[in-house]
């Protein structure tokens, strides 16, 4: 790994905290001030003690011996008292992670078993925000009792968010849905007093890699996409598949665990992560609300029995070869450790830390991971404090926009280039091939509608003198107040060379002429593309402007552009959008979104090849930095929009616009059908590979500015092709189409979505919806099917 420390300024901070399963001291004030001065920022510590433990216990036994005789009532546990508990009300409580007892079995078949687990939990989730403990830790369920056990647990948890009502809290589960939250060593734990009735034959079970992900989504469905549910998350020695890695980092991921075992030694005898484990914990890192780490079992606080020791702050500043990586088959080839095995390294691990010169080698690791981390992308940089955030799309032609819009635009450092090298090249087929202008001389006509703050116009000029063909533009704008800031450009800019029109550009005639005639524009150049290229009525705008187009040579800048979308997961947003709903806007679900995805998934993919040694998944660069790539995105085309169109359809519309017989009957929705040449639809099918939940749709668009001799001049968004054509543009978000219900998808499923673009001549709005299938016995068989989803209400006004 190449290892730089120029990032400290825009690297993402890894907050890191300590954690024992058994920790030996109260994590006091002292003992939290003793961490911090190490350089941790957080430390753990259970709810309740072994105290407690055996007063449970205790109870169980008595009640066992009843069961005999005569019928009993389910034991009841009495209330905590003082020795039950090393937790307290205190002013670090907020700077302590705590855990409710790993020893319950909340969802145990075995009703006493059950019953007593929960009167345990419930008691601790009451005290734990009695003390003003924030953030619970609750391990997760016992995946061996299957789908009946995981309700049970799901129940519990839901009324624990009611009696904590500010509590966050924390499901642990294992990444990869092995057996750590299972029976282990603890002789105490409540599971193995299970009665043989109700054993559920634990041993031997097949570990289903998606077995924790399905707990999970059965959790926090049932708990209704509780904002103060998250996942603490324990990461393997060997991560699982890229997919269920996407999966779970589409999740609401609080904490992510770093056991003992998760560690490797380099050839210096460094503890170090592996390629894998350093890329998810990088992408977690750029979230909008980033996971804290946890460091598992490495062994108690060094320094707490020598208060005489000097104890220097883990900064991350370690040499290169310190912290290099450790050799590849160690963390792709070699099995996880057992538990017994994963013992007997945290022992060896106290030892090497004993005796090494850093006291806190793992977190010094962790902390030099932070300071070495890959730079941003164009668009993170740009959209920081964007991700996920909802936004509702722009109405350009009703709403008069502000300058700060417009600069937000003005921003990016590829549309415009694009735009300008577009229009150099159509200037220069346009002089190769000897073509007539509409000037009446050498100069060609340029027409910018809407022209804003006058971006496009600037690269129009730039273009004529790069080209070297001369032109004469117009510039028009709807907008009054920029109208202003374009004749000061005209003045201040560019030298009196440009036109300044303020009119809607439907209603521009043309370039007014000597004898008061208007003529005609040769090229018209237009940026009114949205994030689903037609959703700000580009296609409407251009048809009412292309009178004035030359019809033998005329020239559209863009000429063309495709909407995309594929099937998404994306529980953020969709928790977001429901909460909005019920207090806010009744109609949240069926407005299709703005939003720089962040925290999703794509549900339909395909394998992709291993990406360059020098190029991390999200495009940025780090040598020797060998990845393979997520697996890449099935998107698939809506429909396309091509300018200029026939004349003989404008002819059509204009006939139904003034209601001719010739011009047929009517809309199908509304009005004349004027604009029902602008109506779109398709049915599309995407393959589902592993189960998942839908929450929506991603929507994405192309473009081709302009199509010459040179090959096409392209913009895309589209998560498949814009690293090709147009990689860091940043002017266009995603857009989103939630689903009101969430689709459950099985494994090797079918979804099939139904997309319309309807008009009734005042306004466009979309309409989807959206169902599974799956083939069984060789028949297609229908699933679900969501709701049809209708932006009519807030249609784009034309």
């Amino acid at each position: 790994m190449s290892y730089s420390d120029g990032n400290e300024g825009t690297s993402p901070i890894l907050y890191i905290g300590h954690h024992e399963t058994k920790r030996a001291l109260h994590a006091s004030t002292e003992l939290v001030q003793h961490a911090q001065d190490l350089g941790y920022d957080m430390l753990t510590s259970p709810i309740t003690n072994d105290h407690f433990h055996t007063r449970v216990l205790s109870l169980l036994n008595s009640y066992t011996q009843t069961l005999d005789g005569p019928s009993q009532p389910l034991p009841l546990i009495p209330a905590l008292d003082h020795p039950d508990t090393p937790l307290g009300p205190s002013e670090t409580i907020s700077q302590l992670v705590t855990f409710t007892s790993s020893w319950i079995d909340l969802s145990s078949p075995d009703p006493v078993i059950a019953h007593l687990s929960r009167q345990v939990f419930h008691l601790e989730i009451a005290y734990a925000a009695f003390c003003g403990a924030t953030n619970v830790v609750v391990p997760g369920p016992r995946l061996a009792h299957g789908q009946n056990g995981v309700s049970q647990f799901a129940r519990c948890v839901k009324e624990a968010l009611s009696t904590g009502s500010y509590i966050q809290l924390h499901v642990q589960l294992p990444m990869d849905g092995s057996t750590a939250t299972a029976l282990n060593d603890d002789l105490g734990d409540l599971a193995r007093f299970s009665r043989p009735e109700y054993d559920s034959n634990a041993e031997g079970q097949h570990i289903n890699p998606w077995g924790s992900w399905e707990a999970w989504n059965t959790i926090r469905t049932m708990c209704k996409y509780n904002s103060r549910l998250s996942v603490f998350l324990d990461l393997p020695r060997r991560l699982p598949s890229l997919a269920l890695q996407a999966r779970w980092y589409s999740e609401p991921l609080r904490l992510l665990n770093l056991p003992a075992s998760s560690f490797l030694l380099n050839a210096r005898q460094s503890f170090v992560l592996s390629k894998a484990h350093q890329a998810f914990i990088f992408r977690c890192a750029r979230l909008r609300s980033s996971p804290w780490l946890l460091i598992s079992d490495i062994g108690p606080l060094p320094g707490i029995d020598e208060p005489d020791m000097i104890m220097s702050y883990s900064t991350g500043h370690l040499s290169p070869r310190t912290a290099e990586d450790a050799p590849s088959p160690g963390s792709s080839d070699a099995p996880p450790p057992t538990p017994a095995e994963a013992a007997q390294l945290a022992k060896k691990i106290g030892k090497k830390t004993s005796s090494s010169n850093d006291p806190t080698p793992h977190l010094s690791y962790l902390r030099y991971l932070q300071r070495n981390q890959p730079p941003k992308s164009q668009l993170e940089r740009f959209g920081g404090g964007f991700q996920d955030y909802l936004q509702s799309p722009l109405q350009p032609l009703t709403d008069n926009l502000e300058s700060i819009t417009y600069e937000v635009f003005e921003k990016d450092p590829i549309k415009y280039a694009w735009y300008e090298r577009a229009i150099a090249q159509a200037l220069g087929d346009w002089h190769e091939q000897h073509r007539t202008t509409s000037s009446g001389g050498s100069a060609v006509v340029i027409a910018v509608v809407g022209s804003g703050r006058g971006p496009l116009v600037t690269r129009a000029l730039n273009a004529s003198a790069s080209s070297g063909v001369p032109v004469r533009i117009y510039a028009i704008e709807k907008n009054p107040n920029a109208y202003v800031l374009l004749q000061r450009h005209n003045v201040q800019t560019w030298g009196g060379r440009v036109t300044v029109v303020k009119t809607d550009m439907r209603a521009w005639k043309g370039p007014t002429l000597a004898d008061g005639t208007f003529g005609k524009v040769d090229i018209l150049v237009s940026e009114l593309l949205g994030s689903f290229a037609d959703n700000e009525l580009s296609p409407e705008c251009l048809d009412g402007v292309q009178h004035v187009l030359n019809p033998d040579h005329g020239i559209s800048i863009p000429s063309s552009y495709t909407a995309h979308f594929t099937p998404i997961s994306t529980p953020r947003l969709w928790s977001d959008l429901n909460h909005r709903s019920t207090n806010i806007d009744s109609n949240a679900f069926d407005i299709p979104w703005v939003v720089m995805l962040s925290q999703f998934d794509f549900l339909s993919t395909e394998s992709r090849e291993t990406i360059s040694s020098k190029q991390l998944t999200n495009g940025t660069k780090m040598s020797n930095f060998n990845l393979e790539a997520p697996l890449a995105p099935i998107v698939h085309t809506a429909w396309e929009f091509s300018h200029p169109l026939p004349p003989s359809v404008l002819v059509q519309a204009s006939l139904r616009k003034g209601g001719s017989a010739i011009g047929g009957g009517g809309g199908f929705v509304g009005g004349d059908g004027a604009n029902e040449h602008n109506y779109r639809d398709c049915r599309i099918t995407f393959p589902i590979q592993e189960q998942s939940v839908c929450h929506g749709l991603g929507g994405y668009f192309e473009t081709v500015l302009y199509s010459g001799s040179q090959g096409p001049v392209e913009l895309s968004t589209n998560p498949v092709t814009m690293e090709a054509k147009s990689k860091d543009m940043i002017s266009w978000f995603p857009i989103f189409f939630p689903l009101k219900t969430p689709l459950q998808l099985p494994a090797k499923s079918e979804v099939e979505v139904s997309f319309w673009r309807q008009t009734d001549d005042r306004k466009v709005w979309y309409e989807w919806l959206v169902e599974s299938f799956m083939t069984i016995g060789g028949q297609r068989v229908r699933l679900s099917t969501s709701d049809l989803h209708s932006s009519k209400s807030n249609g784009c006004m034309m």
